[in-house]
């Protein structure tokens, strides 16, 4: 099979792309990121190509803590209409084009003309749902602001009906195409790969303490007031929820009128001392509104410490509730109190959660097992033997 990609930046792509190389199906990967940013990626120059002019800029005004919606609206946009011009106008003969959702939408359809086929990665649930559900967050709290360009869901939402195929990580994002009327026969669940390598135990948790962890971007869409609301209703005389990860822009106005007491605020990390606070934590905590796959789940649970997620982080693709840790339903504080209540009450379960946690990472699935399964679903759609 020959096998093109298109993705903005990097994301799982490029896992993706080198476990098509080493089965010798990788034809192309065109990327929005410059080769400056990619070589590190492990492929060879002649298997990538980049269209960074606008996706760059993007990037660098975010980056510098420029928050003109209406600018990175326009910029985002804008990418993903020349990126998909500039694919067009390169893709060669191939059996499939794997285009991350937004991407593709010509270079698809002109494969397909050929008699290739068009597959949607989405990485999350579907647009219109997403966009739906975190807008009413936002109602919620009082934050007036846009949740998407309404562009781009039209044109997520055209991608899906021309797509053959689409792609998510988890059976949550799978429900919200369901729930927005696409039919299951067109939606393939292919949950990816951990590189765990860089996750294991390296220090115990406290046992004069009741540590909490919320690793990801402080949102309204990652259900953060929930958990800043479950926390402080948590009866434990020592105490303490630390948050890895930035403070995004809705947040300003909502975090003042929530409790903060025992919060410590970390920012972004890097993995080291990721792994060193998901050792020493008892519980990671993530009670997200809307998400395709939180791999901090996984990387938690090599680490020892048990997980507290909402039905939305797919995390019922990675363990089991009540073993692990609890599943609770989204927007649930009370559940998210009961659930932290029940380990910080009794250290027992705690370790049992912590041993079975272990156990747990043993049979996650690598980037290999993601490729043999991409690799599966794409003989089956082109008909190509393997």
């Amino acid at each position: 099979m020959r096998i093109a990609q298109a993705v903005f930046g990097v994301f799982h792509h490029f896992e993706l792309a080198r476990e098509l190389e080493r089965r010798g199906h990788l034809q192309r990967v065109y990327s929005t990121w410059p080769w400056s940013r990619l070589k590190r990626e492990g492929l060879p120059h002649n298997k990538v190509e980049t269209f960074p002019w606008i996706h760059v800029p993007e990037y660098l005004l975010a980056r510098a803590g420029v928050d003109w919606p209406w600018a990175s609206d326009g910029l985002g946009y804008a990418n993903a209409l020349a990126f998909d011009r500039w694919t067009a106008g390169r893709i060669g003969d191939c059996d499939a084009l794997i285009a991350i959702s937004g991407a593709g939408l010509l270079t698809g359809r002109k494969l397909q003309e050929r008699g290739g086929v068009f597959i949607c990665d989405r990485g999350s649930t579907h647009q219109r749902y997403q966009e739906m559900v975190v807008a009413e967050e936002f109602a919620r709290w009082g934050v007036e602001r846009a949740v998407s360009d309404e562009r781009d869901t039209l044109r997520e939402e055209a991608i899906y009906a021309q797509a053959d195929a689409i792609t998510v990580p988890s059976h949550a994002a799978a429900r919200s195409f369901a729930a927005m009327g696409v039919t299951m026969a067109k939606v393939s669940v292919i949950p990816y790969g951990v590189r765990l390598e860089n996750f294991y135990p390296v220090v115990e948790p406290a046992t004069d303490s009741f540590e909490v962890l919320f690793a990801g971007s402080v949102t309204l869409r990652k259900g953060f007031p929930y958990l800043l609301q479950a926390f402080a209703a948590l009866r434990h005389p020592h105490k303490r929820l630390r948050v890895a990860g930035a403070v995004g822009p809705e947040m300003k106005g909502v975090l003042g009128r929530l409790p903060l007491e025992g919060v410590e605020f970390l920012g972004n990390l890097p993995q080291e001392r990721l792994r060193e606070l998901m050792s020493s934590s008892h519980v990671l905590v993530l009670p997200s509104i809307e998400e395709g796959l939180a791999l901090v789940q996984a990387q938690a649970l090599a680490c020892g410490c048990p997980i507290i997620c909402s039905t939305n982080t797919g995390g019922e693709d990675l363990f089991t509730d009540g073993v692990e840790g609890f599943i609770v339903p989204i927007r649930d504080p009370a559940a998210l109190t009961h659930a932290m209540q029940l380990l910080a009450d009794s250290p027992d379960r705690l370790q049992l959660m912590r041993t079975a946690a272990f156990q747990r990472v043993k049979s996650i699935g690598g980037w290999s097992e993601y490729g043999d399964r991409w690799e599966q679903l794409l003989q089956r759609l082109t008909g190509a033997s393997i």
